[in-house]
């Protein structure tokens, strides 16, 4: 039956496919198209970062399949960390979960990062300048090293979390109406640079399409493999359709539609708009926190009237994706509280809002942090690498319940099972792989820490006898 799943949840199947493709694009469009669709062109792909878009989304098409069948038959809270600790066991389960940890909070920096930058270019337009020291991140990524900039902080990104995080603890109900004009106004911003952008294009800024490779190895094929690691984030967000399994009226039809749906919407904007903006203005400007802005200047004085329309959108759809990982985060780490991992004070709930501050404080403060420091690109890298990551294990989860629980009922069921896991390990691991060694060290230092807090915090449950 179509409703399988809503006897065992409670939840009425009443999203149909149109419903979850918008509710996808509401959650996809954001950081990626306005902020790293410039520094991925910039930095590896030239104007072929369209390319990467293309191979991105296809290995989230893989994953999101996944995602979906695990999403419908679990029956906890936590996402991927619930899902492969089901199918894998606790301590990978851990590490995935402490991957997204690093996702949440690392992407709600970077998108902040991207606030920042946005403000500052809606500010510039009504001819006031912000200083650039307190505007700009301390240290920049240069050939995969950290340096110094000379900025004191980014003041804008910090404040931003620091607003969004009071927010999450004092508990904000987002009715489905003005998420809806969120969407339409991030979606109407991106259509209108995209319509007048195409009558300012000069095709010359495409040529060569595909960069040679330069001595510190930027662009050629493997740039643009690189980017696509790098751009991954901008899809980050499909999974919210996955989670709504068990509330669409027919989920073995619907949710395929809607991630795949949301998927190619975004991916033809996402196209669209690296193309404007690699054919107005020469890639390798475009290492910007607002690039989106920066291309409509080079538009000329003809559509200034755009600028503050393209400043606010962003502005405006940045701040819910802040909001939405920041009120993601704590439901992480709450399952993780509830198995013990974590110290239970992370589940602790607030006797006025009912929300769970302590950790959505301390995620708020990590996070204000970050973006305070660290560049966009810097943050991007981390994001995608732990994500693609947490995206392979859910992968394998889905092969590993066929094989150990085939009777399962499974309310949606992975299509070409084994295919489609396997294609979406490979390529997500492929993915990882085109980021380079410093990648690598810093997921792997962050696993390290993952791992020892867990064997640190088994030790303890076993001393004081927790099962």
């Amino acid at each position: 039956m179509s409703d399988s799943g809503d006897h065992r949840s409670g939840l009425l199947p009443a999203l149909g496919p149109v419903q979850l493709v918008l509710l996808g694009v509401g959650c996809i469009i954001g950081a990626g198209i306005f902020v790293i669709t410039g520094s991925a062109a910039a930095d590896y792909a030239g104007p072929a970062v369209s390319l990467s878009f293309l191979l991105a989304a296809f290995a989230c098409a893989c994953a999101g399949l996944c995602y979906s069948e695990l999403a419908a038959t679990s029956k906890e809270s936590g996402g991927a960390y619930s899902y492969t600790r089901d199918a894998l066991g606790p301590r990978i389960g851990w590490l995935v979960g402490w991957n997204l940890i690093m996702e949440y909070l690392v992407a709600a920096s970077f998108v902040a990062v991207g606030w920042s930058g946005y403000l500052s270019a809606l500010c510039q337009s009504v001819g006031i300048n912000l200083p650039t020291s307190f505007t700009s991140a301390p240290f920049a990524l240069e050939h995969g090293k950290l340096v110094t900039t000379g900025a004191i902080i980014n003041l804008p990104a910090a404040l931003i979390i620091g607003l969004a995080t009071l927010c999450a603890v004092i508990g904000v109900k987002r009715s489905s109406a003005a998420n809806m004009v969120v969407v339409l106004i991030k979606v109407t911003v991106i259509l209108v640079v995209i319509a007048v952008g195409a009558f300012h294009v000069d095709p010359t800024l495409w040529t060569p399409f595909i960069p040679p490779v330069t001595p510190e190895g930027q662009y050629g094929i493997g740039g643009v493999m690189k980017a696509a690691g790098v751009v991954f984030i901008a899809y980050i967000g499909f999974d919210a359709v996955a989670t709504t399994a068990l509330e669409a009226r027919k989920p073995q039809r619907d949710v395929p539609i809607g991630i795949m749906g949301s998927l190619a919407v975004c991916t033809v904007l996402y196209i669209a708009m690296s193309l404007v903006l690699t054919g107005t203005v020469p890639y390798t400007q475009l290492s910007v926190p607002s690039p989106v802005a920066l291309a409509v200047q080079n538009m000329g004085e003809g559509v200034s009237w755009i600028l503050p329309l393209v400043s606010l959108g962003a502005i405006a759809g940045l701040t819910s994706v802040i909001l939405v990982l920041l009120v993601a985060q704590p439901r992480v780490f709450f399952a993780m509280a509830q198995h013990r991992i974590l110290p239970s004070t992370f589940a602790k709930v607030h006797p006025r809002y009912r929300t769970p501050h302590v950790s959505t404080i301390i995620t708020g403060g990590v996070a204000a942090a970050l973006a305070s420091l660290f560049p966009i690109d810097f943050l991007a890298e981390l994001v995608s690498s732990g994500t693609l990551l947490a995206f392979m294990m859910v992968s394998l989860s889905v092969l590993v319940l066929r094989k150990t629980r085939p009777d399962a009922p499974r309310p949606f069921r992975v299509p070409w099972v084994p295919l489609v896991p396997i294609v979406s390990i490979l390529v997500c691991g492929y993915l990882i792989y085109t980021l380079g060694w410093h990648a690598y060290i810093r997921l792997g230092i962050w696993l390290a820490i993952g791992w020892v807090i867990y064997e640190v915090r088994k030790k303890h449950a076993a001393a004081v006898g927790v099962a």
